[in-house]
């Protein structure tokens, strides 16, 4: 088993297991060590714990509860499997829902509503959309609880107190946002709990934290490569891109074209942005 940490922070870490466990070998027993709930992202293999057996494929949910004895077998084993998993404290499992028989569920079956989101958390871990690792581990658990329990949280038109407090938070992160900010950080600012800042802040302005943090970045990075004649790399680092390659994707997600291109069209290359953003002429 290869386990890779793909975030850690105080309230949730994120790790990316792969095991490539043949069918011959021994199983055996291992422990749950907290609140967890992983996506099984491809391969199959059988959860059992409690006397009871889950036979999980890609698209599966395991569900983890701290103390609690299980063991994988990999009698189907075919190319391996591997999982994306949410490791969360009490604290923020009371904040979401700490009933523990949901917490020992087990496992899912493969279900729409959990699929979306689990392929959403991958691309995620990947770099491949701007949604914050941790934010959708706290969406990915949420709609877990919905379903076990069977209910649905209704939106509710937020308070003008809790409004100023998404606005607040916004502007903050907004005047910091060259420096790392994370989850608990910016809740931590708002003076409320990871899960409920946000479900406030998306609720209120209509993005995650992340979201608007990553184009807050980017904005600030548009306005220096129109007026700014540093090299594109010092700019990603100065707005607050820990890594240039992740800087040109995301830029060139969001505008169309790379951040080299985005200049020369600043400096009257109109030509540039006009390819990506004037339909063709239908005759």
């Amino acid at each position: 088993m290869v386990a890779t940490i793909t975030l850690q922070q105080g309230s949730i870490c994120v790790i990316d297991y792969r095991c490539a466990t043949a069918p011959d070998e021994k199983p055996y027993t291992e422990l749950h060590g907290d609140h967890s709930i992983s996506y099984v992202r491809k391969g199959t293999f059988g959860y059992s714990l409690r006397g009871q057996t889950h036979e999980l494929v890609a698209g599966s949910v395991l569900v983890g509860h701290p103390g609690d004895e299980f063991m994988c077998t990999h009698d189907h084993h075919i190319c391996g499997d591997e999982c994306l998993a949410f490791h969360m404290t009490p604290e923020i499992v009371e904040t979401i829902d700490d009933k523990a028989d949901i917490w020992r569920l087990g496992g899912l079956p493969p279900l729409p509503e959990l699929m979306v989101i689990g392929e959403l958390a991958q691309g995620a871990a990947e770099g491949r959309n701007d949604i914050g690792l941790d934010e959708i581990g706290l969406i990915f658990a949420s709609r877990f609880v919905n379903i076990a329990t069977g209910h649905k949280r209704r939106t509710q038109s937020a308070p003008a107190r809790d409004r100023r407090r998404a606005v607040e938070a916004a502007m903050w992160m907004d005047a910091h946002s060259d420096t790392e900010i994370d989850l608990d950080s910016a809740a931590k600012e708002a003076g409320l709990s990871p899960f409920h800042f946000l479900r406030l802040f998306s609720n209120v302005l209509g993005v995650t934290p992340h979201q608007y943090l990553v184009r807050s970045r980017l904005r600030h990075a548009a306005r220096l490569l129109g007026q700014d004649t540093r090299p594109i790399t010092d700019i990603a680092f100065d707005v607050g891109f820990g890594d240039l390659s992740n800087f040109v994707r995301t830029f060139h997600r969001a505008a169309g074209v790379s951040p080299r291109a985005f200049r020369q069209a600043a400096k009257g290359d109109r030509k540039i942005l006009q390819e990506r953003l004037t339909p063709p002429f239908v005759r």
